[in-house]
């Protein structure tokens, strides 16, 4: 698949949700612009979400202080020797101008044993992951609603044997004086279920593919950036979308990113809900006739270790690689 390197398209308007309007007689009109958002745009941006702005603005604190602190050295090592190789005539279109680290929450958390944070970080970070765990299955339990599924679904078709996997990572882009070298983070698909990212409001560099223009997801004070990951795009036989989406480099500015995955259990065994399989509508049929599904069945461990050899890749053939050895459906 070709993938545009330039051309932002700035025009569109990005979907935006109040959820305090999910309250209301507007609910209507917000739900709408999540289905529109999750079938057209893979992405859309919360506001009002219930995660207070104090706890944010300590996260958003504490993470460019500990990058500043345990982090910037190393990184300006790593930053002058890409810099070097790139005005040299090398291709380092494969690396990423990124500094993270990984915070794993479920099933068990590695929160405790990461060097180089101190206890009132761990404790900010324990609670910001509480709060966006709880929004995230909010999320699913919005979107099951959006595509009549019974309430609680995709959180148990997300549940493996020790329930789903859940971890943050923390990342910071530094400023770079050759962003015609080099990108923040190279485009690809998300692998997991739903991602649920806290971006820095100050520097923007985020990216969505749509209609072969890249767009941007705009920055914006106290907002959860929700995206849609591969599995529920299997899931939904394919009404929702995972798209490829982009980190740029800028000259200016350091861009913080908080962004947490939460997928399914590494057994968990992944496959459409058959009751968009059997939609009339959905599948293009008669009414009575059975429905088909578009994608095959795995279990999540394997297709994330497909994933982590091919990220930077199209979709499409990872499911299809799937294939091969589909897994038995189960009942969720």
């Amino acid at each position: 698949m070709a993938i545009p390197a330039n051309a932002a398209a700035t025009s569109l308007s990005f979907p935006v949700i109040h959820m305090e309007k999910l309250e209301t007689e507007e609910r209507g009109a917000a739900m709408e612009v999540i289905r529109d958002a999750c079938e057209n745009w893979g992405f859309f941006e919360l506001l009002n979400h219930g995660i207070s702005h104090e706890l944010m603005d300590e996260v958003e604190r504490v993470s460019k202080a500990h990058y500043a602190a345990c982090r910037e050295e190393q990184f300006k090592e790593f930053a002058a020797r890409t810099l070097e190789a790139g005005e040299k005539g090398a291709d380092v279109k494969d690396v990423d101008w990124e500094s993270t680290f990984f915070v794993r929450h479920l099933p068990a958390s590695n929160l405790a044993d990461l060097p180089n944070l101190d206890h009132h970080y761990r404790q900010v970070m324990k609670e910001f992951a509480s709060e966006i765990e709880k929004l995230a299955e909010k999320v699913l339990d919005l979107l099951c609603e959006n595509l009549g599924l019974e309430e609680g679904y995709l959180k148990r078709a997300f549940t493996g044997s020790n329930g789903p996997t859940f971890g943050t990572k923390v990342s910071s882009y530094p400023p770079c004086p050759r962003p015609d070298l080099v990108d923040g983070l190279r485009a690809h698909t998300d692998a997991g279920g739903v991602i649920l990212l806290f971006q820095d409001d100050q520097v923007s560099g985020l990216q969505l593919l749509k209609d072969g223009a890249w767009v941007d997801v705009p920055p914006m004070r106290h907002a959860v950036v929700v995206n849609i990951g591969d599995q529920l795009e299997v899931i939904t036989n394919g009404r929702y979308k995972s798209v490829m989406h982009r980190v740029l480099t800028r000259p200016d500015g350091n861009r913080m990113s908080v962004a947490s995955f939460y997928n399914p259990g590494a057994d968990a065994v992944i496959f459409p809900a058959p009751a968009l399989m059997g939609a009339a509508e959905a599948a293009g049929k008669n009414e009575g006739e059975e429905g088909t599904a578009e994608y095959p069945s795995f279990v999540f461990e394997d297709y994330m270790n497909l994933y982590l050899r091919h990220k930077f890749e199209a979709k499409e053939p990872r499911f299809e690689a799937m294939k091969v050895d589909a897994a038995p459906i189960a009942t969720v």
